[in-house]
């Protein structure tokens, strides 16, 4: 049995994949409208970088019960203008780093906000989640 014929096309389906892997990758985090959804963990580290813009989008009662220390900007999605608030607020090309309650409504601003061109870090599990993570 001759290993060329073997080896070859097994390194060349192997190479073929691994580079699709590596394109798609790519375009997936230069798509706009794409944010990616982080742990408690990963938020923390994310805010922790004094230039990313930490937005709160629940309400405002919601807001002024409790929220994540060194949270820059509220706005709440719930809101008709949160689009245009948004915009006024944050320079473009900003990494903006946001919340909700429970990470229902911040998915839909996070999606808002990647369409118009900025970098998005969503908590996928909200405020309630960082509360729970924190108290452990």
């Amino acid at each position: 049995m001759n290993i060329k014929k073997i080896f070859y096309p097994i390194a060349a389906c192997l190479m073929s994949i691994a580079c699709q892997g590596q394109k798609t990758e790519q375009h997936q985090t230069e798509k706009k409208g794409e944010f990616r959804s982080v742990s408690v963990e990963e938020f923390a580290l994310t805010i922790a970088d004094t230039n990313v813009v930490v937005l709160d989008v629940r309400t405002l009662e919601e807001h002024m019960a409790g929220h994540i220390e060194g949270t820059t900007l509220h706005i709440d999605i719930l809101k008709p203008d949160f689009d245009s608030l948004a915009v006024a607020s944050i320079k473009p090309q900003s990494t903006v780093a946001l919340y909700c309650r429970s990470g229902n409504r911040s998915k839909r601003a996070a999606s808002i906000l990647a369409n118009k061109g900025y970098q998005v870090i969503e908590l996928a599990t909200g405020y309630n989640g960082w509360m729970q993570e924190k108290k452990q």
